[in-house]
Order: structure tokens, then C-alpha cells, then sequence
């Protein structure tokens, strides 16, 4: 009987988290795909996390010889060097033997030799893993599809009893071989390839349970194959006590009701320019002061330029990045997937204990969505419910459209996510541009609900004194009021 307990590993972390802690041992199991999207590389990671086990390992190769599989995979960071590849691939020999099948069908002419060479390799080597790539050429070997159903049931039950557990490879074809194998397999995942990136997809699981996908999923040049599960918030969770976090500006934290929480999520919004991301700043540098982790999360600015602007307006972070309490970390938005920046993310904040995390620039994150999940509250409402899961301080930074007229806290409706939101705009007094600064939002306590004159100057935030002589803010052309 299956002990469904027990858990083989596919060699690769983020698909083992995916299928659940990994294979269950013992099964058959189908990697699906089109040429080029990453299937044999599986097969690579499979085996070779077998050899580091001491298990016995065979590679069953019916299109690539011994030698290009083990140079092919080189390249890739794999040695296969020690790994049995029994050579399935046609010969030249093949190609210049001009009447092998002029007169019977193939399976007459090689059907018993290849199965023979099957089952003495399986028999010599005792595999505790097997790959075959692609089984869907063992169709050649049969006369017809029924015949072809026979010989793969027929075979994988053989694997299944002499103990191994089997991966084989499949893309889709005109015909039915692709969906035959996968009805006979325990397991079946899908490797998706598109323009906007690679992703992976658990479409059978017999017998466990699975995370749905798609999840993104990288070839590395020297790491093989790496998948980043999506996020569920609520598998994670870490006790903490819900009290103010200051920004380091006191009459900004008067206007919060004495700062923002710890675990709480704080929408900044407001046109270009207006100083959004120097606000976010002030709080992760403040954090940083403290002696806590702060990470700062670049979409729409260079490293190089924060950290110089930063400096500029008398709010230096070179000291904390080099003590290690900050994190400054540039992200180029079109590199990467919703799925694999949440992945980094978890990482800094379950190695480091981080406390804080900037999100600067909502519009560059959503140029990270990929595929069918165009919905930015979708993926930012895991990752931002997971940090505050984790007790971690959110700030998220949003650049509305409009600079004057109407008001929007948030031109990608993300404005629900949010337990705080803080506002700056731009408002016109006398012919000047001036700016505003106000609180639309604050879940935890209350908070001021003037609006304020908001400035940066070469030492710093300066929150001054409420408006209380102009009326109309929000529209961007305040009057003043009638006692003025």
C-alpha cells in the first residue's frame, strides 16, 4: 500500500513546495510541454538529486545520444557524468539503411529489440528513478494507438513493481499520444512557456494535494530549473504586538495619531514628483535607526539615484545599508514575475527578521504581472496580507494620474489594501505650486484630520502648520477663506 507520507524530491525546491513537499515514491509521473520549455532539464534536477542519495538512477533517452544529454546538461550546472543513459536516440546508421522499413511496420522491425533493451537496463541497474524522454516516442514502436496504450500501461506498471519511481516526458501533438500518457501517469505537470515568461502548473496529483498555478518558474544558466510558488498569506504567520511605528517627523506623526502601526499596510499616494517615495524613505530609514531590518524595494528608480537623493535632502542612508539594517534593492519590473519578486521578498524577510518593506512604485510592480493574472489587487493583496501576516510594517507608494482636479487616492483601486492612506498633492496659491499633505485613512486609531503644508528641502520632510485659512484643497485651486 502507497504510504502517501513519504515524499520524493524533484531536485527542485520550489516545485517540491508546489506538489506539496514533493513526489509521492513508487508512482509514475508526466512533465508536459512544447520544445524548449524546460522538460529534459527536470528530468536533470530529478536524477541527480537521486545520485546525491546514493539511489540508483537510469535516464532513458529516446531523441538526445549519451554524449550531447551530458553535454547539454554541463551547461546547465548538471553532471551526468555517473548517471546510466540507456541510448534510445536513432543512429546515422539509421538514415543510410535506405530499405529498413520498406517491407514491415516499425514495431515488427524494432519493437522487440528497444522493450528487450528496457527491461535488461532496468533489471541490471534496479533504478530507484527512471526518466524516460520523451515516452511519447515509444508510439513509433506500436502499430496503432491501442497497441500504444498497451505497451506504456504495460511498461509503467512494470517500473511500478520493480520499485522505481518514473518521470517521463510529453509535448503536445496533433494526435491523442500526449492525452493518452497523461490519463495512465499518477501526475501530471504542465511546463507553460509565453512571451511574458515561463510558468509551471500541477494539472494531476492522484492521491495528495497540490497548490494551483500557474507559478513562476526561471531557467538559470548555472542553476537549472527554479520555481517560486505562489504566495498564500495564510499559511504564515508570526506574533507580534500592534503598536505606532514613528516616521521620524513629528508633525508627521501628529497628523497620523502618532505614527503608523507595526503590521499595518500605508498607502502613499500622489502625482510624480510630489515626494511620496522620500516620505516612505523617512519611515524605513527610522526603522533602520532603531536597530530593526528595513527593505526598500526600487520599480521606478535606480539604486545609485535613491541613494543620492536621498542623501541630497538630509535623509542619508549609506550608513545603514553598510551596518546592514537597510536593504536597497532595484528591481527591474519587465525581469521578473509577480510570483518570483514575492518569492525574493519572503526570503529577505523570513532570513533577516525584516520589520519593514517600501514598495516603491505600484505601477512598476504591475508591469510584473504575467500571463492571465492581470488583476494588481490580486497579487499585491497576497503579498502585502503575508508581510502583515508577519507583523512586518507595509508602505506602498502609488503615482495617481491627475496633479490638479479631482480626487483619487488610487487610480488601481488597491486603496482597500491599505489599513492607513496618507496623501500629497499639489495645490496652486497666488500663482505658486505649493503641496499638501493629509490622512484619508487610518484603521488602528485616530488621526488629524487637517490638512497640512508639506515641503522637502535640503534638510528633509517639513510638515508645517494646518491650512486652516484655505478651503477647496482637494481640488488643487484652494480659495481662502471669507474671514481672510
Amino acid at each position: 500500500m502507497t504510504d502517501f507520507s513519504q515524499r520524493l524530491s524533484t531536485g527542485i525546491s520550489g516545485l517540491d513546495a508546489v506538489l506539496d513537499g514533493g513526489l509521492v515514491p513508487n508512482r509514475t509521473y508526466m512533465v508536459r510541454g512544447v520544445s524548449g520549455a524546460g522538460k529534459t532539464i527536470v528530468g536533470y534536477h530529478f536524477l541527480t538529486v537521486g545520485m546525491e542519495n546514493d539511489e540508483n538512477v537510469l535516464f532513458v533517452s529516446f531523441e538526445e545520444s549519451a554524449a550531447d544529454l551530458r553535454a547539454n546538461a554541463e551547461t546547465l550546472g548538471f553532471d551526468l557524468s555517473e548517471v546510466p543513459i540507456l541510448d534510445l536516440s536513432p543512429s546515422p546508421e539509421a538514415f543510410l539503411d535506405d530499405e529498413a522499413y520498406t517491407m514491415l511496420p516499425p514495431s515488427e522491425v524494432e519493437g522487440k529489440p528497444t522493450t528487450t533493451e528496457l527491461k535488461e537496463a532496468i533489471e541490471e541497474r534496479d533504478p530507484d528513478r527512471v526518466v524516460i524522454d520523451p515516452l511519447s516516442q515509444l508510439g513509433r514502436l506500436s502499430s496503432d494507438k491501442y497497441q500504444f496504450r498497451r505497451l506504456v500501461s504495460s511498461l509503467l506498471s512494470y517500473l511500478k513493481q520493480s520499485g522505481a519511481t518514473t518521470m517521463f516526458t510529453s509535448q503536445p501533438t496533433s494526435d491523442e499520444t500526449d492525452e493518452t500518457l497523461a490519463y495512465l501517469c499518477d501526475g501530471s505537470v504542465s511546463l507553460l512557456r509565453s512571451e511574458e515568461g515561463r510558468s509551471v502548473r500541477v494539472e494531476k496529483f492522484r492521491g495528495s494535494d497540490s497548490q494551483t498555478g500557474p507559478h513562476a518558474m526561471r531557467i538559470d544558466g548555472s542553476r537549472g530549473i527554479r520555481v517560486f510558488p505562489r504566495l498564500v498569506p495564510g499559511s504564515h504567520h508570526r506574533e507580534f504586538a500592534i503598536e505606532p511605528r514613528s516616521s521620524g517627523i513629528d508633525d508627521l506623526d501628529t497628523l497620523l495619531g502618532g505614527g503608523i502601526e507595526r503590521g499595518s499596510i500605508t498607502l502613499i499616494s500622489g502625482p510624480s514628483g510630489v515626494g511620496k517615495s522620500t516620505t516612505g524613505t523617512a519611515f524605513a530609514r527610522e526603522t533602520a535607526e532603531r536597530g530593526e531590518r528595513a527593505a526598500v524595494y526600487l520599480f521606478e528608480e535606480s539604486e545609485r539615484s535613491f541613494r543620492h537623493r536621498s542623501e541630497s535632502i538630509g535623509i542619508p542612508i549609506d550608513d545603514l545599508v553598510e551596518s546592514g539594517n537597510l536593504r536597497v534593492d532595484e528591481v527591474e519590473p519587465l525581469s521578473l514575475s509577480t510570483d518570483e519578486f514575492a518569492h525574493r521578498v519572503r526570503a529577505e524577510v523570513e532570513a533577516n527578521g525584516t520589520e519593514f518593506v517600501l514598495i516603491d512604485g505600484t505601477a512598476g510592480y504591475q508591469l510584473s504581472l504575467t500571463d492571465e493574472r492581470s488583476d494588481i489587487r490580486r497579487e499585491l493583496h497576497a503579498l502585502a496580507r503575508y508581510l502583515k501576516n508577519m507583523g512586518v510594517t507595509v508602505v506602498l507608494t502609488e503615482e495617481t494620474q491627475q496633479v490638479t482636479g479631482a480626487f483619487h487616492a488610487s487610480d488601481n483601486h488597491v486603496s482597500y489594501l491599505a489599513d492607513n492612506i496618507l496623501f500629497i498633492r499639489y495645490i496652486e496659491v497666488r500663482g505658486e505650486i505649493h503641496k499638501a499633505v493629509g490622512v484619508l485613512k487610518k484603521r488602528f486609531g485616530g488621526f488629524e484630520p487637517t490638512l497640512r503644508a508639506f515641503e522637502i528641502g535640503s534638510n528633509g520632510i517639513v510638515v508645517g502648520e494646518p491650512l486652516d485659512e484655505l478651503r477647496g484643497i482637494l481640488t488643487g485651486t484652494p480659495t481662502w477663506n471669507e474671514a481672510e
